[in-house]
């Protein structure tokens, strides 16, 4: 220990000083203990303001995640290819005997199956091929509607006619299709029971989720729509757990004008 004389002072007056200081210390030591409990019992009585957050429960993918995809307003689950390769995949592996296949009427778009009941309802239809209409060149070329048509299974080909071939994603289609006329664009998004993102048309989303934002062809792109639908649904569902690349995934790439419901 390093003390510091007076040497104008005696030894035990020296002494007497740091005594003083020492007793004084000792006062506001007491002190300090005293004021350091009374927080402490202050702290413990204060409610918790900002509980620990669970983590968020992983959901488990299903096989048709990997693809365009919603649930009618039927319950009818409609499946869609993102890409060319995965419009030859929809056709080839989940295009069953009972289901039907729609697609824009115009070069480029999403293969789209809506995986049936007997006889498929007209809403589930009409809905289906509103989500072929977004989910084609139409939307990217600020369309305001485009023809949608419907087929069998047995309508869809790839058998080329003589001397040409089919690039992957195209199909040949055969026989009467079903049409649906002027098929406007427009989508929805929301969150679901399961906290999934979902995307269709107004009709189907607002029935699974009653937190949506409405799509229609714009100037935005995809990370920017996103971005303001986030915050839309986090004001009415804090519990979301939902990332922007969850919304991006679900929307068309570019072009997009958001509209948020008050």
């Amino acid at each position: 220990m390093r003390l510091e004389l007076d040497f104008e002072k005696s030894v035990e007056e020296n002494a007497s000083l740091y005594f003083e200081r020492s007793k004084k210390s000792k006062r506001k030591l007491s002190g300090l203990a005293k004021a350091i409990s009374r927080t402490k019992g202050a702290i413990a009585k204060r409610p918790k303001e900002n509980p620990k957050k669970e983590p968020l429960k992983k959901r488990k993918p299903k096989w048709f995640h990997q693809f365009r995809w919603f649930l009618s307003s039927d319950g009818l689950l409609v499946v869609g290819g993102r890409s060319a390769k995965q419009n030859e995949l929809v056709v080839k592996k989940h295009l069953d005997e009972q289901d039907l296949f729609l697609h824009a009427d115009i070069p480029g778009g999403s293969a789209c199956v809506v995986k049936a009941s007997d006889p498929i309802p007209e809403t589930t239809l009409k809905e289906a091929a509103q989500f072929a209409a977004v989910f084609s060149k139409a939307w990217q070329n600020s369309l305001p509607s485009v023809d949608v048509y419907a087929v069998s299974k047995d309508q869809v080909s790839k058998q080329a006619p003589s001397q040409t071939s089919l690039a992957t994603g195209a199909f040949m289609i055969y026989g009467k299709r079903k049409w649906f006329r002027k098929t406007p664009l427009r989508l929805a998004v929301g969150v679901n029971a399961e906290k999934e993102v979902i995307s269709g048309p107004l009709a189907a989303i607002k029935k699974s989720s009653r937190i949506f934002a409405e799509l229609l062809p714009g100037k935005q792109s995809a990370s920017d729509a996103a971005k303001r639908i986030l915050p839309a649904i986090k004001r009415k569902d804090e519990k979301a757990g939902i990332s922007l690349d969850e919304i991006i995934r679900m929307i068309p790439a570019s072009g997009i004008e958001v509209k948020i419901p008050e």
